[in-house]
């Protein structure tokens, strides 16, 4: 399951990965979040937090999230990616070289830090 976060900074979508995450809550949350997001800002800025509870990715959503990248290719600001997930940073790097926005992994323990960030103007 995937949950929008509150107390995000202005222009900053937040998402939460919860348990599975699955097919459906690409079409029922993330897809209209970032298509919110467009309208109202031209660009995401996204912290999307992994963690404790989070357990995988279902296959049919792995899917739909390269869907979404790919009709939005350019319009990704910034991504911090918040988790204690040892693979994370590994991830980001591949990320950064593929997509022209800039994406950054921080710890779990640096929430507050990731939102901050996210909500920078790009360099």
């Amino acid at each position: 399951m995937i949950r929008i976060l509150d107390g995000m900074p202005a222009g900053v979508l937040g998402l939460q990965a919860i348990d599975d995450v699955e097919k459906e809550d690409y079409r029922n949350v993330v897809v209209p979040a970032v298509e919110a997001a467009l309208a109202d800002h031209g660009k995401v800025r996204l912290v999307y937090v992994l963690g404790p509870e989070f357990d995988e990715y279902e296959e049919d959503a792995l899917w739909e999230d390269l869907k979404l990248g790919v009709r939005h290719p350019a319009s990704f600001e910034r991504i911090a990616i918040v988790t204690d997930a040892r693979w994370a940073g590994a991830i980001v790097k591949i990320l950064s070289i593929l997509w022209p926005g800039q994406a950054r992994a921080f710890p779990l323990a640096e929430l507050e830090t990731a939102k901050c960030w996210a909500a920078e103007e790009a360099t």
